[in-house]
């Protein structure tokens, strides 16, 4: 209740200061776009209106001057968010929300990831975001802060990626780029409408040599959507993607000596067991919409997909050969789907705006593992066999109430319960049968309010619960012993989180929010030896910090943005990891501050335009005792480019130069690698051709 009181008291100071200077800005308008999302109440609302952190990046801000490979091209002007190119697509991005999903060391987890309604994230908290098809997006949605959690496990955020609609007539498109270090994509989509049907569908493959040596890569993609308008109350949509991107070529971290020796160098160990990884991924989702009646619909959706994944580690022979290995070679071959059933209300209560959305929803995933001797990058004896199976069943409810003119309220509930159970076929001597069973149960409580203290200015507080299972590969070992490490306890964290959104002037559009995050039984890396990692649970972190954004239309055809976080995220209570951890150490992979801003200008008639970008990370602990860090940096991208259209067609021809001053720092950190090779050093100054057009018919 202290710490409570203590955040409105900030908060409120920062408001009233913030308010002041909306009050005294001259008239309030219209100007500036809001963005409409779903993230936050499973219905369209304007970001303004909800007392949620969520912001939404569109078509224009992931496209223009943009290669649309990675989610972290335009997603770094999203405060509360840092997302890191690791330029290792062995491994995926590095994506972190408000501190949470930071420790991850491959693959996205403790953020709950979508596309067009299909979770990325599998029911045990593990996700990745390779599959996210930007050639074809409409817009991509961040939510932070408690409601959150109306997503269910491991939700310390939303990232929602959502394709367009095809166009009103037949288009067809094409794109190319060639960059640096052998970078290349081509891109291909066409999309249209026929009578009730609207489609929309895209192929891209891209490549890249890497800068750094054993870092190659070859990606192939696709991304299809078709709505059907089945009558005047009922509309289908049907998705489907794929991504296959064969032996793609790990070059590991770097310790602090070989950074500095050779920042382009792989560690020795790469070559020596060809460490890479091969995936190939399908899946598709049909939803349908049925509106029963003025003001109420259903919603039905159902997925299915599979994933399959073969990676080369580079754990040393004599570890491989113990009894209780698991070998150098993971082999997953994963299959996922799920379904809900959702209700949606749009009425009043009381003669007021009263909105609800509640269902049912259950997911399932079902992993074959196995696990193989890595020969020196040649494929040896079997070392594990097993079944992994995980389920969630989750119950929700939220409603929205305008009870006053300028006051709002909402809350909602969620209920998971995500089961684990696994057959252990390899049994053999000292490793003994690893089979077992378990399950996590939470309910999770959120509640927030709004006051319009003007038309253009709103105040908001929320408060919540939530909570994240450890994922299969975080139960697979224990310290010590055979068997699946079934006393590792899910983390639960209360956040609270007050804020405020306006606009200035008609062409401004500001926020800032301040949040409070405490978490116990925090889930961490206990030892990482030999290819195998265990965990296990810290008492409590605490999590707190400023978000802050600006966004305008300046005079002279300028437009400009800014995002500030500052987060101070850190161990409350001492514990012992690899060593003592001190109470007050900075929680690893969490940059204590980050800044983005960008200033773009277009000249009218001619469709010329330019643009600059400009970020900043504070330094980054690599693991839980602080013992080293990769230090901050700024970094300055640039491009420009020129636009020409005709009646029915458009070309774009675009250079890009990324750290343009050509700076030495390190993009991303391996969070407690037992080898100390923490550090994956960022590309110097690369530069970028992109040719797009299209064709209406």
């Amino acid at each position: 209740m202290i710490v409570r009181r203590a955040v409105a008291r900030q908060c409120a100071k920062a408001c009233a200061s913030l308010a002041a200077t909306l009050l005294s800005g001259a008239a309030l308008g219209q100007g500036v776009d809001d963005g409409v999302v779903v993230s936050a109440t499973r219905s369209e609302r304007k970001t303004f209106d909800v007392p949620v952190s969520v912001d939404a990046v569109g078509a224009e801000g992931l496209r223009e001057g943009q290669p649309k490979v990675n989610l972290s091209e335009s997603l770094g002007r999203v405060p509360g968010l840092v997302i890191q190119n690791r330029n290792n697509y062995a491994q995926d991005l590095q994506l972190s929300i408000r501190g949470f999903g930071a420790r991850s060391t491959f693959g996205i987890r403790g953020v709950k990831l979508y596309a067009d309604g299909i979770p990325s994230t599998m029911p045990d908290g593990s996700g990745q975001a390779a599959n996210f098809d930007l050639y074809s997006a409409q817009r991509v949605e961040v939510m932070r802060g408690p409601f959150a959690s109306l997503y269910g496990n491991s939700a310390g955020g939303v990232v929602q990626i959502f394709s367009e609609d095809g166009p009103r007539h037949p288009t067809a498109s094409a794109e190319a780029l060639l960059g640096s270090w052998g970078a290349n994509r081509l891109g291909l989509k066409f999309g249209g409408t026929s009578d009730s049907i609207n489609y929309t569908a895209d192929w891209s493959r891209f490549h890249t040599d890497g800068w750094r040596a054993h870092s190659s890569v070859n990606r192939q993609q696709g991304n299809a959507k078709l709505r059907w308008q089945a009558g005047e109350d009922t509309r289908v949509t049907l998705v489907a993607n794929t991504l296959e991107q064969p032996e793609t070529q790990d070059p590991l971290g770097l310790t602090r000596a070989q950074l500095s020796a050779d920042r382009r160098q792989a560690d020795a160990s790469a070559a020596t067991f060809n460490t890479s990884k091969s995936v190939r991924q399908t899946q598709s989702g049909i939803t349908v919409e049925h509106r029963v009646s003025a003001g109420n619909t259903l919603r039905a959706s159902a997925f299915i997909g599979d994933r399959a994944v073969r990676q080369y580690l580079s754990v040393p022979l004599a570890a491989q050969a113990a009894a209780t290995s698991s070998g150098g070679i993971v082999d997953l071959a994963t299959a996922y789907g799920g379904g809900s059933l959702v209700y949606v209300h749009e009425g009043s209560l009381a003669g007021r705006p009263f909105n609800f959305s509640g269902g049912y929803e259950q997911e399932m995933m079902q992993q074959r593992r196995k696990g193989f001797l890595n020969n020196n990058g040649i494929i040896g004896a079997l070392k594990r066999d097993e079944d992994d199976t995980v389920t969630s069943r989750n119950l929700f409810a939220q409603a929205d109430w305008r009870f006053a003119e300028r006051w709002a309220a909402s809350a909602g509930l969620r209920n998971t319960r995500v089961a684990f159970n696994t057959r252990d076929f390899f049994i053999a001597g000292a490793n003994g049968d690893d089979s077992g069973a378990t399950k996590y149960t939470n309910t999770s409580p959120v509640a927030g309010m709004t006051f319009r203290v003007l038309p253009e200015l709103n105040l908001y507080a929320s408060a919540g619960r939530g909570f994240e299972t450890p994922t299969f590969a975080e139960l697979a070992y224990r310290t010590g012993a055979a068997g699946l490490n079934f006393a590792l306890k899910p983390s639960r964290s209360s956040t609270a989180e007050v804020g405020i959104k306006g606009r200035i002037a008609e062409d401004h559009r500001v926020s800032l929010a301040y949040f409070d995050t405490s978490t116990r039984d925090e889930i961490v890396v206990d030892t990482n030896v030999g290819g195998r990692s265990t965990f296990k649970n810290a008492s409590r972190t605490r999590r707190t910090g400023w978000e802050a954004s600006w966004q305008a239309i300046l005079p002279a055809n300028f437009d400009a943005l800014v995002a500030w976080t500052l987060l101070d995220a850190r161990y409350v209570d001492a514990f012992t990891s690899g060593g003592l951890v001190q109470a007050g150490n900075k929680l690893p992979g969490v940059p204590a501050s980050t800044l983005y801003g960008e200033v773009r200008w277009r000249h009218p008639g001619s469709g010329f335009s330019a643009a600059l970008e400009a970020r900043r990370n504070a330094r980054v602990y690599v693991d839980d005792a602080n013992s080293d860090a990769a230090e901050s940096y700024v970094v300055v991208n640039l491009r420009a480019g020129f636009e020409q259209r005709g009646d029915r067609w458009r070309l774009a021809e675009y250079v890009r130069v990324d750290n343009a001053a050509n700076r030495n720092y390190v993009g991303s950190v391996i969070v407690a690698d037992g080898n100390r090779r923490f550090f994956e050093p960022a590309l110097p100054r690369s530069v970028s051709f992109m040719l797009s057009g299209k064709r209406e018919f």
